[in-house]
């Protein structure tokens, strides 16, 4: 359906070229945009109009046409006066407003093709006939990008969004599948540079945090050639936004290729996730840890197990440090001077961090 805005635009473009005045009206007669300067009551001639078999006909003076969304009768449209010049004006807005419906109707079709093929709500046969009829390509590199911010995907998130993609020149489609996010589809040349897509994604989170958006995070799957594999991109920057919040809090761009452990670790089942934990810490909560310790292991791993720069990076002495290790060693029986239990200590931690943001997702 086209808004009334856009109608009424459409009618002061013509009357501002052609000056004659036009209404149009739903199939009741009541009007809904206008350019005519006396108000004229046309619910009666409209309603006879509608039953009579005619595309188009005179009455009361002025010109009558009929306009179809398909097969279904939508909009009236009459064209003010009973001359030669008033029909072909009214004849050439009537197509000018076949041509919207058109065009707003495929536009509204090609966002909701695009929400189910993200969501894999489509058979295969069903894509590439839907793809064909909306004039998308089939074999094309494209790319899912997800945009979170405060905001949510309001409205005003979408268009931000769309000014801001509408100023790089490209082809992307913007579209929301939730009440969360704001969600790109990027089409990209057949050899993307390797940079290509964190450039795109650095300037809408530049673009928004200028407009006022807080928090933007955007996070991206793997490039795809077939439009059928649209919806794993999606996927895959549905995950790498999740494990970036998880385990890279200070991260606002997420590729999905370079998660790391992270991805390991949440697709392990709860269940798994809690024996680990009991085998590392025997019951223990590593956030029971006082701020002292928790600070000296994450400054540690920081520095690649090396105890003389955490030491200095700490302003502690270097036997302090080596007390503190000491005093961590005797309460979870790992020493993380041992590359060994460094790693299991630092997956743990990480398997903490992936259990406390489940719990905080299922309530």
């Amino acid at each position: 359906m086209i808004s009334n805005q856009i109608l009424q635009n459409t009618l002061d473009g013509m009357f501002s070229i052609a000056h004659v005045e036009m209404m149009v009206t739903d199939t009741d007669g009541k009007s809904v945009v206008t350019t005519m300067s006396e108000k004229k009551n046309f619910e009666s001639a409209v309603v006879d109009f509608v039953k009579s078999p005619a595309d188009s006909q005179e009455i009361q003076n002025c010109q009558f046409f009929k306009i179809f969304d398909e097969q279904q009768l939508e909009y009236i449209l009459i064209a003010g006066g009973a001359s030669e010049n008033a029909y072909v004006v009214g004849k050439m807005a009537a197509f000018q407003l076949q041509n919207l419906l058109v065009a707003y109707k495929e536009r509204y079709d090609k966002d909701n093709f695009i929400k189910n093929l993200l969501l894999d709500n489509l058979l295969l046969v069903d894509i590439y006939g839907r793809a064909k009829k909306l004039h998308l390509q089939l074999a094309l590199n494209r790319v899912v990008m997800i945009v979170e911010t405060s905001m949510g995907k309001d409205n005003n998130a979408i268009e931000m969004v769309k000014d801001c993609l509408g100023l790089s020149g490209t082809k992307e489609i913007v579209t929301a599948v939730d009440e969360s996010n704001v969600i790109i589809v990027k089409e990209l040349p057949d050899e993307p540079k390797g940079n290509e897509i964190e450039k795109s994604a650095r300037n809408v989170v530049t673009y928004l945090n200028k407009e006022g958006a807080t928090d933007v995070r955007i996070a991206y799957g793997t490039i795809v050639g077939d439009i059928k594999d649209v919806s794993r991109s999606y996927k895959e920057a549905k995950m790498a936004l999740d494990i970036g919040k998880i385990f890279q809090p200070e991260k606002d761009i997420i590729p999905y290729s370079e998660l790391g452990i992270g991805r390991l670790i949440y697709q392990l089942p709860i269940p798994l996730c809690q024996m680990f934990i009991q085998e590392i810490f025997q019951g223990k909560n590593p956030e029971d840890f006082d701020e002292e310790t928790i600070t000296t292991i994450y400054k540690f791993f920081e520095n690649s197990l090396n105890v003389s720069e955490t030491s200095r990076q700490l302003f502690i002495h270097r036997n302090t440090l080596v007390y503190r290790l000491d005093k961590l060693q005797k309460s979870t029986g790992l020493d993380l001077r041992v590359f060994e239990d460094a790693i299991t200590f630092k997956i743990a931690l990480m398997v903490v961090k992936y259990m406390k943001y489940m719990e905080t997702i299922e309530f």
